[in-house]
C-alpha cells in the first residue's frame, strides 16, 4: 500500500444503505406498494476527496445525497460520519443537538439556486437567514463577517450582499448559493446537478472555482452529475449508479479506458456522441431485484443476470464492478 493511501483519512463512510418509500397515495391506493430508490448502496468519501456519483435521471443519485443529509431516513444501512479528531458518529444515532451540528459540517447546494432563495429576501438574509438555528452563538457582526467572507470567496463583492437574488445572472446565483453552504465552513459539500442548467463557459467558471475553494479550505465534495465529462474532470473517484445500485466504481483519470460494466460503456458512448444520450427517466424499480439492475437493458444479458444480483467486486485496488460478465 503506499503512503498516500495510508495517509487518506476517512470523512464518510456508507455502508448497504438502502430507501424505499411508500407508493400509498390516497383511500384507493394499493397497500404495501413501495418504490425501492436506493439498493445497498455501499462508499467511502475521504478527507479532501471528490467522489462523484453519475447517472441517469431518477437511477438515486438525489435521495443518496439527501440521505446523507438526514432530509430523509435511510431504510437500513448506516452513514458514519468523522470529526475533526477523527471520532465516528453514527448519524441515524444523532440527538437534535448533535444533528444540528452534523448539518453544518455537511451542506447541500441544490441544482436550481432560484428556487431555494426568497426573492423578497437580499443576498445576506437569504445566507444567513438560517444562522438564527446555528449551534455556534454569533453576534450580528460575526455573521456579517462570515458572509462577507464566503461572498469575496466566490468571487463576488460585499455591496452584492445588498442585492437581491433576482439581481444576478444564473451563474451568480449558484455562487451565492456555494456562498451559503460555506459560511460555516463545512467539512463536506453535496453537489446536485449545480452545473447542469449553466451554459458551458460559466460551467467551466464554477468548476474552476469549487476547485479553488476545495484546495484552499481542505474540502471534501460528493457530486452529483449526469455528465461523465464533467465528472471525470472534476472527481477523484467515480460511483456509476442504475436503478439505486452502484454498479461500477473507479478513479475519475482511469475510468473511462477502464471501464467494464455495459452501463458505464453507454454512458460514455453517448457523451462521446457515438451513442444517443438517453432522455428516458431510468424505470422505477417497485420490485426488490433479484438480478442485475441492466439486464433489462443490456445486449450481453445471460439467464443468470436476471435471476441473480452479482457483487460488488474488487477487479484491481481501486476498481470495484457488479456484472456477471466483467
Amino acid at each position: 500500500m503506499s503512503k498516500d493511501k495510508e495517509n487518506k483519512q476517512p470523512l464518510i463512510e456508507i455502508k448497504n444503505l438502502c430507501k424505499s418509500f411508500d407508493l400509498q397515495a390516497g383511500f384507493f391506493s394499493k397497500k404495501d406498494k413501495n418504490v425501492f430508490a436506493v439498493n445497498n448502496v455501499t462508499f467511502n468519501i475521504n478527507k479532501g476527496e471528490t467522489y462523484g456519483i453519475v447517472g441517469e435521471s431518477g437511477c438515486g443519485k438525489t435521495t443518496t445525497a439527501r440521505l446523507l443529509i438526514k432530509m430523509y431516513k435511510a431504510t437500513s444501512g448506516s452513514i458514519v460520519f468523522y470529526d475533526e479528531d477523527g471520532k465516528s458518529f453514527d448519524i441515524a444515532k444523532l440527538n437534535k443537538a448533535q444533528t444540528k451540528v452534523y448539518q453544518e459540517k455537511v451542506k447541500y447546494i441544490f441544482q436550481d439556486p432560484a428556487r431555494s432563495m426568497n426573492p423578497r429576501m437580499n443576498v445576506l438574509t437569504v445566507m444567513t437567514d438560517g444562522l438564527k438555528y446555528s449551534s455556534k452563538k454569533l453576534s450580528k457582526q460575526q455573521i456579517y463577517e462570515l458572509a462577507k467572507k464566503s461572498i469575496v470567496d466566490v468571487g463576488l463583492k460585499e455591496e452584492d450582499l445588498l442585492k437581491r437574488p433576482t439581481d444576478f445572472s444564473g451563474g451568480q446565483r449558484q455562487r451565492i448559493s456555494i456562498a451559503r453552504g460555506l459560511i460555516l465552513e463545512p467539512s463536506l459539500l453535496i453537489c446536485d446537478e449545480v452545473v447542469s442548467a449553466l451554459d458551458v463557459s460559466i460551467q467551466a467558471q464554477v468548476l474552476n472555482l469549487l476547485s479553488d475553494l476545495r484546495k484552499e479550505r481542505g474540502l471534501s465534495f460528493m457530486f452529483i452529475t449526469h455528465d461523465l465529462k464533467v465528472a471525470c474532470f472534476f472527481c477523484d473517484k467515480i460511483g456509476v449508479m442504475y436503478r439505486g445500485v452502484l454498479v461500477e466504481e473507479a478513479p475519475a483519470a482511469t475510468l473511462y479506458k477502464d471501464a467494464v460494466h455495459p452501463y458505464t460503456k453507454l454512458l460514455f458512448e453517448a457523451a462521446t456522441g457515438k451513442a444517443s444520450a438517453s432522455t428516458v427517466e431510468v424505470k422505477t424499480t417497485l420490485e426488490k431485484e433479484n438480478g442485475c439492475p441492466f439486464a433489462h437493458r443490456c445486449p450481453k444479458a445471460t439467464e443468470k443476470c436476471f435471476s441473480s444480483c452479482p457483487d460488488f467486486s474488487q477487479i484491481t485496488d481501486e476498481h470495484k464492478v457488479r456484472c456477471w460478465n466483467q
